[in-house]
């Protein structure tokens, strides 16, 4: 099995803390923080190494913090190359209300890249990209790199012939949905909002975007996914709503990241994209049972599988 490429352009050191309110004004006792490496494509490599698939995680990284992730990687065991940036690494950080059950969390943008470090991190993708035929690039574009960053990677992806799963937000996404093609885009109901310039009614008109962007030649397939109401599927050709199970949810964080490591996971093994998406529902499921920041089991997204449902539109 070729290993697949994941890309990680703004990665974070996730740190999560449970407290027992979340107040203006007084210092709030924290209990002890958890630390994992954060950031799209590590997630999603994360989730295919504990599934059994191999994986290369290409990422950027710097000061003191981007260290610190470096060597949480590490301590996850699949196979991972960090690209140096003189900027420090953002965190992320994300507070468990323990009285309500809430998440609170925090995004810091990134650090600033130079025109030298984005063009050779794009560079050395596309250099990984030709001993693989699926590349995931997921996350959000840190300051300095320009919009059509992910189109770049697109253009030269497709020259070749190989496979770019998108799971992107903002101009980042829009970008390349203007003037390039994926073969697979993994927008969710926010981005949908933003992409589409409207409240598109969930499942039938967003279905109704998601063939319009097919028939664009945008995007072979396309994913929405839209928290408790699953996720939609739409081919050339198809158009089904994967249902999840009902389940007691601990944690929101890295959902959907492990969403698209499931589905990669089914398709390197041969499944069809419908297939492969209940085994991406699956991973989402599992990890929402998981505290924090923490991500699926393998035991949880077998025993979760046989709950999804496949329902056509």
């Amino acid at each position: 099995m070729v290993p697949i490429v994941t890309l990680t352009i703004n990665p974070a050191l996730d740190v999560t803390v449970s407290v027992e309110e979340v107040v203006s004004g007084p210092k709030l006792r924290c209990g002890p923080p958890r630390l994992d490496p954060g950031g799209g494509g590590i997630n999603v490599s994360r989730v295919l190494h504990r599934l059994g698939v191999p994986t290369v995680a290409l990422y950027a990284i710097g000061g003191l913090t981007g260290g610190r992730l470096r060597a949480l990687v590490d301590q996850e065991g699949f196979v991972h190359r960090p690209i140096a940036l003189s900027g420090e690494t953002r965190e992320s950080f994300t507070a468990h209300e323990r009285s309500t059950g809430r998440q609170y969390r925090f995004v810091l943008p990134g650090p600033e890249l130079s025109t030298n470090e984005w063009e050779g991190l794009l560079e050395t993708t596309i250099e990984l990209a030709e001993k693989a035929d699926l590349v995931v690039a997921s996350g959000s574009l840190p300051p300095g790199v320009p919009d059509d960053f992910y189109a770049r990677l697109a253009d030269a992806l497709d020259a070749g012939g190989v496979r770019l799963i998108l799971d992107s937000s903002g101009p980042g996404l829009a970008a390349t949905l203007a003037r390039a093609h994926v073969y697979l885009v993994k927008p969710n109901i926010n981005e949908i909002v933003e992409l589409a310039g409207d409240e598109l009614v969930w499942p039938e008109k967003q279905a109704d975007w998601a063939s319009g962007l097919i028939a664009q030649g945008r995007s072979d397939i396309v994913l929405v996914t839209h928290g408790a109401d699953g996720a939609l599927v739409v081919t050339g050709d198809r158009r089904v709503r994967i249902k999840p199970p009902a389940i007691q949810i601990q944690s929101a964080v890295g959902a959907g990241d492990s969403f698209t490591g499931g589905l990669c996971a089914g398709l390197v093994r041969g499944e069809s994209v419908i297939e492969a998406s209940t085994l991406g529902m699956a991973a989402a499921a599992a990890t929402l049972l998981t505290p924090g920041t923490e991500l699926c089991y393998p035991q949880d997204v077998e025993r979760l599988r046989p709950q999804i449902e496949i329902l056509d539109i």
